[in-house]
């Protein structure tokens, strides 16, 4: 790793969990759509290891920047250039995409940004797609964990706008897209990926 490039060592330590069930998952060629690349470990690690994938990095226009080193150097020819995008656009940059993914974004959003990031994608995901969506999250209003209690806090500290979403209000979200949670796995350091399909 050149110190220069961007690094989250969270991002390091999940890429590999994460692939596992992204290589069952998006098991068509396509497009992917990353929404919130950040340092782009995650772009670089998934196009590297799914060939037959385009992986089109986002990110909200103040961090956009931050992957293109990274992904200048791994120079790998399935990803695209990087585009701004900011959730609250209306519409969105175009692009045509089959599968969604998006890592540790919920709980950094506004929950007003997390409804439009499921209205965005619900907009355009086709019928045979999907979204993955990681992170910690709660379900029935309880924390899975004492550590990701701790971390809502120090969220919250941060920012009010921020915290750890439940899964079942992320799933009346996705309903009114006409997504459906169909996939919900456990995954290390008590995160979770979800995965949303099509219902209509």
């Amino acid at each position: 790793m050149s110190p220069e490039l961007p690094y989250s060592q969270a991002c390091e330590n999940n890429k590999g969990p994460i692939l596992e069930h992204l290589q069952r998952i998006f098991t068509e060629p396509g497009t992917v759509l990353e929404i919130g690349t950040g340092t782009g470990q995650h772009a670089e690690h998934f196009a590297a290891a799914l060939p037959h994938l385009q992986w089109q990095p986002t990110d909200h226009p103040a961090a956009a920047h931050l992957a293109n080193s990274r992904l200048e150097q791994a120079a790998l020819p399935n990803i695209l250039p990087m585009l701004q995008l900011d959730v609250a656009e209306n519409p969105w940059p175009a692009c045509d995409f089959r599968w969604a993914f998006s890592a540790n974004t919920a709980h950094i959003m506004a929950w007003e940004e997390v409804g439009l990031m499921f209205q965005g994608i619900g907009a355009q995901l086709p019928q045979e797609g999907a979204f993955c969506l990681y992170g910690p999250f709660k379900h029935r209003g309880e924390f899975t964990s004492e550590s990701n209690r701790a971390f809502d806090q120090s969220l919250k500290s941060r920012a009010p706008h921020m915290g750890i979403r439940d899964i079942e209000t992320l799933s009346e979200l996705a309903i009114k897209q006409g997504l459906a949670l169909k996939e919900n796995h456990c995954l290390p350091a008590n995160n979770e990926l979800l995965v949303f399909v099509r219902t209509n």
